[in-house]
């Protein structure tokens, strides 16, 4: 039995968008900035994907720059408002930002730029108090992650957008767990910049989005033939373009029934866990991702970690995650638990697990079977009263 519970990692592409990029591939190969009919073909189906992603956040068509992948948009907003600055500016963004986030703000750091990293709760939410008092005067960008990757919880970010829009600061969110699984409406939202990932919607990996609400302008980080209207230089790549567009649009139509029956999956499977000892749930249980469960360990046995529930769940044929990372072969507690609070042992034992299309409640039934006998193996000394 092979169950897949690492949504949140990466989906896979369903088959209408595998059968759109097949099509370009044989029938709409051609480089869409060539003023021939082959071109011509190619950058229909480019535009025709823009207006798709688009409807998924109610955006305008000309606010959306493709890009290869979360990553690339989230670096887009961040040093393309940044690179606008010839002298350091001062930016905001939570201690709980993806590496994606992190990373660059890190390098702005390092030349000079003024950086504030809003702490947390022990749910993983920052205070919308503590971001107002943290605007200065040459506050130019907030960046606050709207849905947790690690821990799921969701940010309070109609206020924290409200609050940055009433300083005179422009706001970017990372919406890459979001996008696709709950409603985003960026004409009701007071949100300059947002970043989506085609591959956690059902979509190619290789493909993403940057909004861009119009009259904002941004330093490309990419020199060439300025593709993207001059936002994001290099030949679009279709195939995966077509694929990511038919996934937005399928995402949007299956939402409302779709969500609903994820938050049900996901609160059976806490429900059927919620005995087991030495295994306490993380971030916001009900302000949290729709698809989305996140564990700590907290036995005592250092040689117990994420990684080691991990490779156990995965030779009974189960998908999960941790959240430890490893860096030169070491592991070293997740920056994201650290600031929630937890202590070292307890960050280096996380887990999460993510539901998806094909995910049945015999599938969560089967994990909360399965991964309650590994840890009784695992940890003698729990009893069989936690089954």
């Amino acid at each position: 039995m092979q169950i897949y519970l690492d949504y949140s990692a990466t989906t896979p592409p369903r088959p209408e968008a595998i059968a759109a990029m097949q099509e370009v591939f044989t029938q709409h190969w051609g480089n869409p900035s060539s003023l021939h009919e082959w071109g011509g073909r190619a950058a229909t189906v480019v535009e025709q994907a823009r207006m798709q992603v688009a409807s998924l956040i109610n955006a305008s068509t000309e606010s959306i720059v493709f890009t290869s992948g979360g990553t690339e948009a989230d670096n887009l907003a961040i040093m393309g408002i940044a690179r606008q600055y010839s002298q350091p500016q001062h930016i905001i963004i939570s201690q709980v930002e993806h590496p994606a986030i992190a990373e660059p703000v890190k390098l702005l750091e390092q030349w000079g730029w003024q950086v504030t990293r809003l702490p947390v709760d022990a749910q993983g939410r920052v205070n919308p108090l503590e971001l107002k008092a943290a605007l200065r005067s040459n506050t130019v960008l907030v960046s606050i992650i709207y849905g947790q990757s690690e821990v799921g919880t969701l940010q309070p970010i109609e206020i924290l957008c409200k609050i940055t829009r009433l300083h005179g600061a422009l706001f970017h969110t990372d919406a890459v767990q979001v996008a696709g699984r709950l409603p985003i409406n960026v004409q009701q939202l007071p949100i300059d910049l947002l970043s989506i990932s085609s591959h956690k919607i059902y979509g190619p990996q290789g493909a993403g989005a940057l909004y861009v609400r119009p009259g904002i302008e941004l330093v490309a980080l990419l020199g060439g033939g300025g593709q993207e209207s001059r936002r994001r230089s290099g030949t679009e790549a279709v195939p995966m373009i077509a694929g990511f567009g038919v996934a937005a649009e399928l995402a949007a139509q299956e939402m409302t029934g779709e969500t609903p029956r994820l938050i049900q999956l996901r609160d059976r499977l806490f429900d059927l866990l919620s005995d087991t000892p030495y295994l306490i749930p993380t971030g916001d249980r009900t302000s949290r991702l729709p698809h989305h469960m996140s564990f700590c360990l907290t036995h005592i046995d250092k040689s117990i970690t994420g990684k080691t529930i991990v490779r156990q769940l995965n030779l009974a044929g189960i998908a999960i995650s941790s959240g430890s990372a490893c860096h030169s072969g070491k592991l070293s507690p997740s920056p994201t638990l650290s600031a929630m609070g937890y202590t070292p042992q307890q960050a280096l034992g996380a887990l999460r697990l993510t539901l998806g299309r094909d995910t049945t409640a015999a599938d969560v039934d089967w994990t909360a079977m399965v991964l309650k006998q590994v840890l009784h193996r695992l940890i003698p000394e729990l009893t069989c009263a936690s089954f």
